[in-house]
């Protein structure tokens, strides 16, 4: 299971999504917009996606869990602007056991972050700033 969407996250979905009767474990990043980055305020985050080859790589990685652990994956996105306190990101695996679940889950979001064509823009108390790996980098103001 796949989503990219600009409407917000049930992680519940992703648990339904990925369990089934022989799982004796399912592991869940819920990435969450947080009130701070880098010592300032923030109010909100802003994801943008290109849209088809980003479906197209969350795919690949739900298929590289499946092929490399034999695992279950979902990952559910969301684009558009998004408030403090409200999911970002889902990534749920389950499995038999845990240790490979937790693996796999690890390197699904770790993957994602940096390979899936989705860019994430802060809003702060003093601009907005498009953020690359560790780096902000402030937005061109609307006109």
């Amino acid at each position: 299971m796949i989503q990219l969407t600009e409407g917000p996250l049930d992680p519940q979905d992703a648990v339904h999504a990925v369990m089934t009767t022989g799982d004796g474990a399912y592991v869940q990043f819920v990435g969450v917009v947080r009130s701070h980055s880098k010592g300032q305020a923030v109010t909100g985050l802003e994801y943008q996606a290109y849209t088809p080859m980003a479906e197209q790589q969350m795919r690949r990685l739900v298929n590289t869990c499946r092929e490399r652990w034999g695992l279950a994956c979902a990952i559910l996105h969301r684009t558009g602007y998004i408030p403090v306190g409200e999911a970002s990101v889902v990534v749920c695996v389950a499995s038999a056991h845990r240790a490979e679940a937790f693996e796999a889950c690890r390197w699904v979001i770790d993957t994602l972050k940096s390979e899936v064509p989705i860019w994430k823009k802060e809003f702060a108390a003093d601009g907005t700033y498009w953020i690359e790996g560790d780096e902000a980098i402030p937005a061109a103001p609307s006109s």
